[in-house]
């Protein structure tokens, strides 16, 4: 088996080249760098996004199978697959999915999501707080992350924890399709009469529709304008965490050490062989 090896970046996908520039293409490059005898590749798994930019821009992005068929097709036999999602939710199963199709092509791993190991909600919490500017006095910070209804949903309250019991008294996560909704997070805010202004951000490695919409947007169900409506003196910023050199070096890390795990699996092989 030859020895060639490439790493496989998948992400959701936007359909914003700013955005994927500053934030997929840079974790892309943090994970290149720290593996510099490694070729990096790119897959989303939304198939709404990869067809909006063949419509739109002409713009052709594989899916994880086309991009596992081409590497194996282009001589690649040992490949990390490393997410660049949050949790490990509905879009990470997929992905695990359709890899698995490939497991007797490819010497095949795939990496961790954001947040899936305890060590991983210290590490990010950290990050966030190396990242973002500290509340100030009579100020909270919301997170937005996009939630869903599967189980790993619960990776949310965890940072919020996480990031309290690490000092950050004043900053809450809250999620558009999960819990804690936005009621929840209001109803934490109303606790706490101290606060009387909200900086909102994004917990989404992409700043998208999501984001500019239901986070910052003008209507009046954005959490913006809800905020407001309660009386709270509220500020955006809209980057998502690609933004964040110290949350990219998380996800190159994953990636580092599935390809660690990948090695010392190959080696334990031939071993085995020569015995």
């Amino acid at each position: 088996m030859t020895s060639r090896g490439a790493t496989l970046v998948v992400s959701f996908g936007t359909s914003f080249p700013g955005t994927l520039e500053r934030n997929i293409a840079a974790i892309e490059r943090e994970i290149a760098a720290a593996l510099p005898d490694m070729p990096v590749r790119r897959a989303f798994t939304s198939g709404m996004i990869l067809r909006k930019l063949v419509r739109r821009d002409g713009v052709v992005i594989d899916d994880v199978p086309q991009a596992l068929d081409r590497l194996y097709r282009e001589g690649y036999r040992q490949v990390v697959v490393q997410p660049t999602h949050i949790m490990n939710g509905d879009e990470f199963e997929k992905l695990c999915a359709q890899a698995s199709a490939f497991d007797s092509m490819l010497s095949l791993r795939i990496g961790t999501p954001l947040l899936t190991e305890l060590e991983d909600y210290f590490a990010l919490a950290d990050a966030l707080m190396e990242s973002l500017e500290e509340p100030g006095e009579g100020e909270a910070l919301v997170l937005m992350g996009h939630g869903s209804g599967h189980y790993a949903n619960a990776a949310y309250p965890q940072l919020e924890y996480v990031l309290q019991d690490r000092g950050w008294s004043r900053a809450f996560v809250g999620t558009v399709e999960g819990y804690p909704g936005f009621e929840e997070v209001l109803r934490r805010l109303r606790e706490r009469p101290d606060l009387h202004a909200v900086h909102l951000h994004p917990l989404m490695v992409v700043a998208g529709d999501h984001a500019t919409c239901d986070m910052a947007g003008p209507e009046a169900s954005s959490w913006r304008a809800r905020l407001e409506a309660e009386g709270y003196a509220v500020r955006c910023t809209l980057r998502g965490l690609g933004e964040y050199a110290a949350v990219r070096r998380l996800f190159a890390r994953h990636a580092v050490e599935e390809w660690n795990q990948l090695k010392k699996t190959q080696t334990d092989w031939n071993a085995e062989e020569e015995t």
